[in-house]
């Protein structure tokens, strides 16, 4: 039923848009009452991000089983393919859902908060793994934060390309950046130490013909949902 209601809701959001179907549509499409829906999906946006709560259940798990003689940046890194078989098991679903999550501000709202809570398990990890070192928590922070990065950015990359290709090999190419940068390769992980960071937080200014024309504030009211925040930041910048 889980299955035969993402499959309604998508031929829907095909059909006749996203804002335009409503859960009375995908009920009656795929032949089921509303309450049957939302003992699945507690709303329409869940429909169309199904496997995430499986697939973030999966991620903790794996973390939590982790030893001390996981390295700990190549644990975490291995965590996030997690997420790519995911999205690699039906690749024409998961390009159906990038294209549609493209087209609406709520949705691609929704998506952040999800990415969100993957980091804050990598970084959970991490912190744990890193305790008593010195800036462990700020270590862990950065880590997990890069390894997301690496992760999407090679997965949108492949998505965009319709899902040709290795997935797989892609996410691996970005990945491989993090481990180099953060990883202790061939060290003992219990007496590994952390690469330092820069003694300066200061940033050199970019080129002149390689910085922005403007810059966009937006300002938005404390406590306002993350959704609301981007979705003021596309229509500020007028984009899609």
């Amino acid at each position: 039923m889980r299955d035969a209601l993402v499959a309604a809701a998508f031929r829907l959001f095909l059909e006749r848009g996203y804002e335009q179907t409503t859960v009375d549509d995908i009920v009656t499409l795929a032949g089921v009452g509303r309450r049957s829906f939302f003992r699945y999906f507690p709303s329409k946006e869940d429909v169309v991000f199904p496997d995430h709560e499986r697939c973030l259940a999966d991620m903790t798990a794996f973390l939590a089983a982790s030893g001390t003689e996981h390295e700990p940046v190549r644990r975490v890194c291995d965590a996030a393919r997690l997420v790519l078989l995911m999205y690699a098991e039906n690749p024409s679903f998961s390009v159906q859902r990038y294209r549609l999550t493209k087209q609406v501000p709520g949705l691609r709202a929704y998506e952040l908060s999800v990415v969100w809570r993957y980091e804050r398990a990598l970084a959970e990890y991490l912190r744990g793994r890193f305790t008593g070192r010195p800036d462990g928590n700020l270590h862990a922070d950065v880590i997990a934060a890069a390894v997301v990065a690496a992760h999407n950015n090679a997965l949108r990359s492949w998505l965009r390309s319709d899902g040709e290709g290795d997935a797989s090999a892609t996410v691996d190419h970005a990945l491989g950046y993090v481990q180099s940068a953060f990883g202790a390769a061939g060290a003992d992980p219990a007496s590994a130490t952390l690469p330092p960071f820069p003694a300066s937080p200061a940033f050199p200014a970019p080129p002149a013909d390689e910085r922005p024309d403007d810059v966009v504030v937006v300002v938005s009211r404390r406590g306002a949902p993350l959704w609301r925040v981007v979705q003021e930041i596309e229509t500020t910048l007028g984009r899609d």
